[in-house]
């Protein structure tokens, strides 16, 4: 059993999902691994991680807009206000989510559903980079 780590940045456009299937079956690659397990952790707290249908995307507008509705930007009771409008809310929508994810692989191909992928989910309106660490345990 061993171990490969890489550190990748996503540039996101402002809020929405991206989808990181490849950047992470690229690594898995690079790893040489056959089998085994990858984590994915993102370093941030204003946006997340999540497996979600990649065949249609108003699957993943109909998340985003359910979400928006259940965390709005206009909430009057925040007070941790001082960087936007759009960041208490960002925050408490990665706590809903999460912040890493465990796929397994199995000959060199992560072991995701036929409709499954892999998403960054941008909570901010504004573009960021974001420092994703993938660790592959495998053999």
């Amino acid at each position: 059993m061993g171990v490969s780590k890489k550190i990748s940045e996503i540039g996101t456009k402002g809020k929405g999902t991206y989808e990181i299937t490849n950047l992470v079956s690229d690594g898995l690659r690079e790893s040489g691994f056959s089998n085994g397990i990858v984590s994915v952790f993102v370093q941030h707290t204003s946006c997340s991680l999540v497996i979600m249908e990649n065949a249609d995307p108003t699957a993943r507008v109909d998340l985003e807009r359910f979400m928006e509705e259940l965390v709005p930007e206009d909430y009057p009771n925040f007070v941790h206000t001082l960087e936007g409008p759009d960041d208490m809310p960002s925050h408490i929508k990665m706590a809903l989510t999460r912040t890493s994810e465990q796929i397994p692989f199995a000959n060199g191909q992560l072991q995701l559903g036929s409709w499954q992928g892999l998403f960054l989910w941008e909570h901010r309106s504004a573009p960021h980079n974001r420092r994703l660490i993938l660790t592959y345990l495998g053999e």
